[in-house]
């Protein structure tokens, strides 16, 4: 390599890598930490509208655990849905009347509207059961089944717009 192509390379790296660099970075976190996740469907209203874009956050559950009431991102396979996590590995949850029982016990459901048919499921280790909050218009544990820990890809709850919603809406 003759004194001219390392300088034309010297040049190059100097002004360019910075960019490159920086384009690394934003893959590495939006793959990796955090991204833009758009809700789509009704499944989740009256908390989350159809379109709201929120944020994924893709590294809580590496050091926390899932919590029953979190809004969670599910890899189904042929898509992702946004639902809520209802019942934890191992426990029974029952509907009977339209009230949601865990292992027996009424859980408080201020999040849930719509009609709830009845329904029994016992929750094998290391899944999660989850529900839409629209109970009447969402495709989730009833018809899915639960759902494997590795197939919750993070923990949503903040919304980016429409900067009407702006906000947490745990």
């Amino acid at each position: 390599m003759n004194e001219t192509s390392k300088n034309k390379l010297k040049i190059f790296f100097k002004e360019y890598f910075p960019y490159i660099l920086i384009i690394i970075l934003i893959i590495l976190i939006k793959q990796f930490v955090i991204s833009p996740i758009i809700v789509n469907g009704e499944s989740m209203m009256k908390t989350l509208h159809d379109k709201d874009v929120m944020l994924l956050d893709r590294i809580t559950y590496h050091n926390k655990e899932i919590k029953r009431y979190d809004i969670v991102v599910i890899d189904e396979g042929s898509e992702y849905i946004i639902k809520r996590i209802i019942a934890l590995p191992g426990e029974e949850i029952s509907c009977e009347g339209g009230k949601i029982f865990i292992n027996g016990k009424k859980i408080k459901d201020s999040y849930g509207y719509g009609k709830t048919e009845d329904f029994y499921y016992k929750v094998p280790k290391n899944e999660y059961y989850v529900l839409g909050d629209n109970r009447e218009n969402s495709m989730d544990s009833r018809y899915f089944g639960s759902f494997n820990k590795k197939d919750i890809l993070g923990k949503t709850s903040f919304i980016i717009f429409p900067f009407n919603r702006f906000g947490n809406k745990d």
